[in-house]
């Protein structure tokens, strides 16, 4: 720069004095030379438009891949590692906007077996059929039978069983474009959370209760016997467990397995296995798998039913054992 300025904010002309030229509107000057031609910018032709879909995808599903994928085919499971808003804006935060958003992912189940029946529920995964349930509801069935919440019955199979963390996959037949629940992400709930509850507790399919998270890591024990769960809910004293060296709803027998789980004051009763526990953004944070009910020798019959003590299994649990399960797992 050869301008410069006194300190008065004045301009110091160096031609002072002398004749000037006359003032060239164009200034500065063109340069002597021609300037080399702008570099041409890249159509964005159809794969730098898809690019830039799966980004913001990425960002809206919590950076997972499970939303490009859900886009290819129909046993994709649609989740994400933060809480994506499935209910409507307008009713965000309201028990009816849950419901109404993921009651069509919610379904009946009744297991047949040589042991008797079993009524449980179930979350509906991926478009194609693929459905999340507690173990002890389809453990040693013969025959399975769902009903979605239109009414529509499918026979299903299992896919596979965990009967450690008491899950099982099962897979409708001849089922397709089903509605999806969204899997959350279970760890960050706190206690104090609102949940709601959806199943069909004694065969009253699409119930909807609500409550708080009430516990978080509780060390729940159930039992893996096949027998011992379709007995128990035959009986209607909803599924045995332990706590704290304490057994309820009954025997929980000699094999059994311990795994963390999220307390709820959610009301549950016998039939809620397997179906959801669910944020108030409509994501499917836990499935339902125990409940304490006072039903005993000593208890009357008025006594039967939730007392605000349900257990539920994390759903990053199930995440971390849908692969397994999908492989075909028996344990």
């Amino acid at each position: 720069m050869t301008e410069s300025f006194h300190r008065s904010g004045e301009y110091e002309n160096p031609y002072e004095g002398q004749q000037q030229a006359p003032v060239n509107p164009e200034w500065p000057p063109p340069p002597a030379y021609a300037p080399a031609p702008a570099p041409k910018k890249r159509n964005r032709g159809p794969v730098a438009l898809l690019a830039a879909v799966a980004i913001v995808a990425a960002a809206i599903g919590g950076g997972t891949a499970y939303g490009i994928q859900e886009l290819t085919g129909n046993d994709t499971v649609t989740s994400s590692s933060t809480s994506t808003n499935v209910v409507p804006s307008a009713q965000k935060g309201t028990v009816a906007g849950v419901a109404k958003a993921v009651s069509p992912s919610i379904v009946e189940i009744s297991a047949a077996s040589n042991a008797g029946s079993a009524t449980g529920s179930g979350v509906i995964i991926t478009s194609g059929g693929e459905i999340i349930t507690n173990n002890h509801v389809v453990s040693g069935a013969s025959q399975i039978k769902v009903t979605t919440s239109d009414g529509k019955s499918y026979s299903a199979k299992v896919v596979g069983t965990d009967s450690k963390k008491d899950l099982a996959l099962i897979k409708l037949e001849n089922a397709s474009g089903m509605k999806a629940a969204t899997l959350g992400d279970s760890s960050g709930l706190q206690v104090g959370d609102q949940v709601v509850a959806i199943g069909s507790p004694e065969g009253l399919s699409g119930t909807v209760t609500s409550g708080i998270i009430s516990a978080l890591d509780r060390d729940v024990t159930v039992p893996t016997e096949e027998d011992q769960g379709q007995q128990q809910f035959q009986q209607g004293d909803g599924w045995p467990f332990e706590f704290g060296g304490r057994q309820f709803n009954g025997d929980t027998g000699s094999d059994t397995t311990t795994y963390k789980a999220l307390q709820t004051d959610a009301s549950l009763n016998p039939g809620n296995s397997g179906g959801a526990l669910i944020d108030m953004n409509g994501n499917i944070i836990g499935i339902n798998s125990a409940m304490y009910s006072p039903t005993g020798a000593a208890s009357s019959s008025s006594d039967a039913g939730s007392v605000g003590l349900g257990f539920a299994i994390p759903i990053n649990t199930v995440k971390a054992d849908l692969a397994k399960l999908r492989a075909g797992s028996t344990d």
